[in-house]
């Protein structure tokens, strides 16, 4: 067993050390305390691998250096290393700038000694979590997953390592096909080749002959010169067919005759161009269906299907969910060059029961989503995008929603496996089918309606005023996290001028 790390604490006050020092220590927290920001760093220059403190504990104003200027020095050396910043009431708007520039928590004097102690020890469980999710990080760098059903998928691609074989993967969308394929390519004799993917469902019909074999010039109005094709782009390395069940049916036949003789030919062309190519081609669809329906080719089918992988749906693998929540919020703070968030025990346990219907891509956009739109550096349940938050509202056993509106943590045990088959505490909602409707259109109606009906059966008076603004608030939000925080390119999306959206953005108290 490791042995914790001290909590350092950093004030000028020597009444407030020694009174956190005792607090701490009777709980069985070791301490180290400091008089300003200078000694720290000090102290920080010789530490070796894997020292260092557990958390730190510092107050804003010191003589001798500010403790916001510590955090950013600590951020810069020990980026994952949670930081509480004491401050006098008078102090709130700085302990906001520094909650925004990566602090853990801010702690305001005079506090409540026993909530101290507790908020330094969620600090350190932090720490510790954040610590083995590390470890984790780095022994997984291409792709992530524990559970049963991803080690089966690792194993494959192992077996397949040096092979040319063509593979099908098949999954539903968003679990991560394109990934497998990658991988497939970088650990096969074609590694040092191109890897060339190509979705045959996102391309029109009448363009994906000309992107999949190339041209002559002339061979079609606007065929101003000769262009090679995807296939000619990956030479001696790999082509990854996505979604190939969508593929039209005469061009399964084109492609059958190129992985029957390993020729084709550009369209308007004459000469036979040969493919020095490894096939992996990917659907979500049921192949076998599609050639019962006379959709697909049964002879490409049987050509494509060699070896075939299937890769779990995400709520299959609901064990790898807080291992990828981490790993998404990571890369999206590097990507947008932000402090990484955190996550609480309670929303963690909030998305692990999601069902996730857009698979892993679905937890990557939430948790970008995350990263942008969280007002805080530790995310909470209430911070949840509303596809989450709505479908547990759903789901609430009896007693679970409070008058307020708001959600009472469930325990992951208790959570039903999907909203259409829970018995509500509410009036059953009246939903009229309309033409078009979806099963997620519909729930989310439901939810809304739910939501709406826990708040009529208060004394509240303000039900549409709640509502409404909770709904601008989640259209203007979701419309600005899309956009990367362009207003006027949110408002085109939303349908809305730009004086509306900032006026909107005032109104509402949206921090963009």
């Amino acid at each position: 067993m490791s042995i914790m790390k001290p909590i350092w604490i950093v004030d000028d006050d020597q009444s407030i050390r020694f009174v956190l020092e005792k607090a701490l220590l009777r709980e069985g927290l070791p301490t180290r305390s400091f008089t300003n920001p200078r000694e720290v760093l000090k102290a920080l220059e010789g530490l070796g691998d894997g020292e260092g403190p557990q958390a730190l504990v510092s107050d804003i104003r010191m003589p001798g250096g500010s403790g916001l200027d510590l955090l950013t020095s600590i951020k810069e050396r020990l980026p994952g290393l949670p930081v509480i910043i004491m401050t006098a009431f008078s102090d709130l708007d700085s302990a906001v700038s520094a909650f925004q520039n990566g602090a853990f928590e801010y702690l305001p004097k005079p506090f409540d000694l026993p909530k101290a102690v507790e908020l330094i020890r969620r600090a350190v469980e932090e720490s510790q979590r954040e610590e083995v999710a590390e470890v984790k990080l780095a022994a997984t760098p291409e792709m992530l997953g524990q559970a049963p059903a991803m080690q089966d998928v690792f194993r494959a691609i192992g077996r397949l390592s040096q092979s040319n074989v063509t593979v099908m993967i098949t999954g539903e969308s968003g679990s991560g096909k394109e990934l497998v394929a990658r991988a497939l390519h970088k650990h096969s004799p074609r590694a040092s080749g191109p890897f060339v993917a190509i979705n045959t469902a996102a391309i029109p019909k009448d363009l994906l002959e000309s992107e999949l074999f190339g041209h002559e010039r002339g061979a079609f109005t606007g065929a101003q010169t000769s262009r090679r094709g995807r296939f000619e782009q990956a030479e001696g390395g790999t082509l990854f067919l996505d979604e190939i069940g969508d593929m039209p049916f005469d061009l399964q036949t084109r492609l059958l005759r190129v992985l029957s003789d390993g020729h084709f030919y550009r369209v308007g062309g004459h000469n036979a161009v040969k493919a020095n190519v490894r096939v992996i081609a990917a659907t979500h669809q049921d192949l076998e269906q599609r050639v019962k329906q006379g959709i697909f080719r049964e002879d490409l089918f049987h050509r494509l299907n060699v070896i075939r992988l299937r890769l779990p749906a995400l709520r299959e693998r609901r064990e790898d969910v807080p291992m990828l929540i981490r790993h998404f919020l990571l890369q999206s703070a590097q990507q947008l060059g932000v402090e990484p968030k955190r996550i609480s025990e309670p929303a963690l346990d909030l998305l692990s029961t999601f069902q996730f219907p857009g698979n892993v891509r679905q937890l990557e956009n939430i948790c970008h989503w995350l990263t942008v739109m969280a007002p805080a550096q530790l995310i909470e349940s209430k911070d949840l995008p509303p596809e989450v938050i709505g479908i547990h509202l759903a789901n609430a056993a009896p007693g679970q929603i409070q008058a307020n509106g708001h959600l009472a943590m469930p325990t992951a045990q208790a959570m039903p496996v999907a909203a259409e088959y829970v018995e509500s505490p509410l009036p059953s909602p009246v939903l009229v089918a309309t033409e078009g409707d979806t099963p997620h259109t519909r729930r989310w109606e439901s939810d809304l309606e739910i939501e709406a009906l826990s708040l009529l059966n208060t004394d509240r008076q303000d039900v549409w005023e709640v509502l409404t603004q909770r709904f601008e608030t989640c259209l203007i939000q979701a419309a600005l996290a899309t956009t990367r925080g362009r207003r006027i390119e949110a408002a085109v999306k939303l349908g809305i001028g730009r004086n509306t959206i900032t006026r909107k953005i005032q109104e509402l108290g949206i921090d963009d």
